[in-house]
């Protein structure tokens, strides 16, 4: 069996990130422990990514070099922005367990788009957030091998997505 579409492919992966300043560095590792899963051809994963490792088998291993502009963009200073505190209140009560340096919070647009953005700091102008991906602004380089390949269930089809083993989890 080979990745192609609508397969679910697991891999393992270690990823370095380079800035453009200070080299490569190493980010993280994905072991055969828990590889990632992922259905393959629904845009799950970075298309430059999904590319390498088209039409490989279990087994094969793969690098790939993806830069800033087809990975996650630049770093763009004005997705920094403050929220008000009061955005943390959940009926009427103060979220203060949310409300700390570095935490990474789920939050909505003005559209219900879903959104993430790192807590850089907290004063009284309310709360400084980056709303940019983790990895914008950096190169990757990953290096891994496939685990695993299987056809995917008619939900997974449906959902556009993996399961876990032993079902659905979003």
């Amino acid at each position: 069996m080979i990745a192609e579409k609508d397969k679910v492919v697991s891999i393992t992966y270690e990823l370095h990130v380079d800035d453009g300043e200070n080299g490569k560095e190493f980010f993280e590792r994905v072991d055969e422990a828990q590889p990632y899963a992922f259905l393959f051809g629904a845009g799950n994963i970075l298309s430059k990514m999904e590319e390498a490792i088209a039409g490989r088998s279990v087994g094969d291993t793969f690098e790939v070099a993806i830069d800033f502009e087809n990975g996650y963009g630049d770093y763009d200073e004005s997705r920094k922005m403050i929220i008000p505190k009061s955005a943390f209140k959940e009926n009427g009560q103060k979220q203060r367990h949310l409300m700390k340096v570095g935490n990474v919070v789920s939050m909505q647009d003005d559209q219900g788009n879903p959104l993430r953005g790192e807590i850089l700091r907290i004063d009284y102008r309310g709360v400084l957030m980056d709303f940019n991906p983790p990895l914008a602004g950096y190169d990757l380089y990953f290096s891994g091998k496939i685990v695993g390949i299987r056809d995917a269930d008619p939900s997974e089809l449906e959902h556009g997505h993996a399961h876990e083993p032993g079902g659905h989890v979003h």
